[in-house]
C-alpha cells in the first residue's frame, strides 16, 4: 500500500483536492470498520498527501455518524504524521467575520456520547491533551493563510456541538460567555484521537455566519452555501501553501504523546487488544 505523510481531512463543502498528482485511491479496512471514504493519495506541492472526506463523497455522513475511529486510524496506517483537520464554523464574536478563517488553539467539548478515545477495554492511557491542537501545525497554516492574503485569526477556542441541529440562542449566548470563538461539530474526537496515535492535528476552520447569539445576524441557507463554497476554494490554496511550508522533521512533542502515559501493566493487556492497537501502542509494548 502506498504511503503519505500528509493527511486532510476534508470538511463540509471539501469533497476532492484538486492539483494532486500521482493519484491513487485506496480503499482501507480497519479494526473500527471502513473510514468515511476512499482515501486518495497524490503528490502536492512535492509531498505525498493523503485526502479523507470526513463526510463522505455527496456529504452522506452527519457529525455524529462519522467513523472518527477508523479515519485517524486509516492514516495512521497509511504513514501520515501530520494532519490537517478543516472544519465549517460559526463565529462566536464580532470581530470574526464570514469568509475568515480561524486556526483555533483550545476545545471546549460539549458532544454527547462520541467514542474518543482508542484505550479501554483492558488498557488504560491519559494523554496530555491540555493544548490540542500541534502548535508547529497550526503556525504553517497561519502563515500559509497570511501569504494567500486571506484574512486569518490565530488561535481561539473552538466550541464543539453534537449536532446536527446548530444551537439554539440561548446556547449560542451561553458558547460565548463561555468564551468560545467559534463553534462547529467535527474536531473532536477527531484531535483526541489524533493526539493518541501520536499524529500532529491542526484545524483550519472557515467561518460561515456570525452564530444565533447575535440578534438579527441569521444569513439564509443560501447564502451560508454560498460562503461555505467561497471558502472552500480559499481553504484548499491554503493547504497547497501549508503543504509547501511544512517541514520533513517534526520538533514538536506529538509524535511522543502517549510516552509514559500506559498505565495498564504490559502483561495485563488483553492480546487481541495488543492486535487491535498494534499500529499504535506497538512500538510502547
Amino acid at each position: 500500500m502506498k504511503k503519505a505523510e500528509i493527511g486532510v481531512i476534508g470538511g463540509s463543502g471539501i469533497y476532492e483536492i484538486e492539483g494532486l498528482e500521482d493519484v491513487e485511491d485506496v480503499e482501507c479496512s480497519t479494526p473500527f470498520g471502513p473510514p468515511s471514504d476512499a482515501i486518495r493519495i497524490g503528490t502536492l506541492e512535492g509531498r505525498r498527501v493523503a485526502f479523507l472526506p470526513r463526510h463522505g463523497r455527496g456529504h452522506r455522513l452527519s457529525p455524529s455518524e462519522v467513523p472518527y475511529k477508523a479515519n485517524i486510524y486509516a492514516l495512521k496506517t497509511l504513514g501520515v504524521e501530520r494532519i490537517i483537520s478543516l472544519n465549517a464554523v460559526g463565529s462566536l464574536r464580532e470581530e470574526i467575520k464570514p469568509l475568515d478563517f480561524v486556526i483555533p488553539d483550545q476545545i471546549i467539548d460539549r458532544t454527547k456520547g462520541r467514542e474518543s478515545t482508542f484505550f479501554g477495554e483492558g488498557i488504560v492511557a491519559h494523554i496530555n491533551f491540555a493544548d490540542p491542537f500541534c502548535p508547529e501545525l497550526s503556525e504553517i497554516l497561519y502563515r500559509a493563510a497570511l501569504e494567500e492574503g486571506v484574512r486569518a485569526h490565530r488561535g481561539g477556542v473552538y466550541v464543539v456541538i453534537e449536532g446536527p441541529a446548530f444551537s439554539t440562542r440561548a446556547e449560542s449566548k451561553l458558547h460565548k460567555l463561555m468564551g468560545g470563538t467559534v463553534v462547529g461539530m467535527t474536531v473532536i474526537p477527531e484531535a483526541k484521537l489524533a493526539r493518541e496515535a501520536e499524529i500532529c492535528y491542526a484545524a483550519l476552520a472557515s467561518v460561515t455566519d456570525m452564530d444565533v447569539w447575535m440578534e438579527g445576524s441569521g444569513l439564509s441557507a443560501l447564502e451560508i452555501a454560498r460562503n461555505l463554497l467561497l471558502n472552500a476554494e480559499r481553504a484548499k490554496r491554503i493547504i497547497r501553501r501549508a503543504c509547501a511550508l511544512i517541514p520533513k522533521e517534526r520538533k514538536c512533542s506529538c509524535g511522543e504523546a502517549l510516552k509514559g502515559v500506559i498505565i495498564t501493566r504490559r502483561d495485563l493487556i488483553p492480546q487481541h487488544r495488543r492486535e487491535q492497537l498494534g499500529e499504535i501502542i506497538g512500538k510502547y509494548l
